[in-house]
């Protein structure tokens, strides 16, 4: 599921597949990757050029993949690119970001999609049931319930210029949808969505 342009986009084999119109999308979250990642870039973001592999990347947020190319340092907690400033203004050049495995609620399909949590819908406060991503999480916890226990309506931040995330409690499942998201999470496709893979495309060193 891509979120560029502020709309929620569905997308196959590297092709957007449906688009959708609401600025909200119902979800079931079946699986979380198990810490925040982290992404860095040598050069500067272009929306219009083509998709490269990033120079370095961490699936713990604790030290650099084994794969990575350009690796910044021994450790992210001594990298220099996650140091305040290294990037725009007083941002970090590093940008952290958390993939989940969902369901789009009432899909009898039970495809499962990817969605890649952007640093800015990571952290911060919620306000009543409204939060991003780790905040909704211990919020949930706080309720004694979990993320693949609730159906999730996942919205765009009027409030913020970039395409910013939300998370929002609907309801709980039913007991099939309950045992549907079970199943969805124990699949290989679900293990996939949560983690970062690096894959040089056609052309791209």
């Amino acid at each position: 599921i891509s979120i560029k342009g502020g709309v929620f986009r569905l997308v196959a084999s590297g092709k957007e597949v449906a688009s959708i119109e609401d600025r909200h999308l119902d979800v079931i979250i079946v699986k979380a990757a198990p810490k925040v990642s982290r992404v860095f870039y040598a050069g500067k973001y272009d929306k219009d050029a083509q998709a490269t592999a990033p120079d370095c990347w961490s699936n713990d947020g604790e030290k650099p993949d084994a794969s990575a190319k350009n690796k910044q340092a021994q450790t992210c907690l001594s990298c220099p690119q996650n140091q305040a400033g290294s990037g725009q203004g007083n941002s970090r050049a590093c940008r952290y970001q958390r993939r989940i495995a969902v369901l789009l609620e009432n899909d009898s399909s039970v495809d499962v999609y990817q969605l890649t949590i952007p640093s800015k819908s990571l952290f911060g406060k919620g306000e009543g049931n409204v939060h991003p991503f780790e905040s909704y999480i211990k919020f949930l916890a706080a309720n004694n319930e979990s993320i693949d226990r609730v159906v999730t309506q996942i919205s765009f931040d009027d409030n913020e210029e970039s395409p910013t995330l939300q998370f929002t409690p609907v309801r709980h499942l039913l007991e099939e949808e309950a045992q549907l998201a079970m199943e969805a999470a124990d699949t290989t496709e679900a293990r996939n969505a949560v983690t970062l893979t690096v894959a040089a495309t056609d052309k791209v060193k």
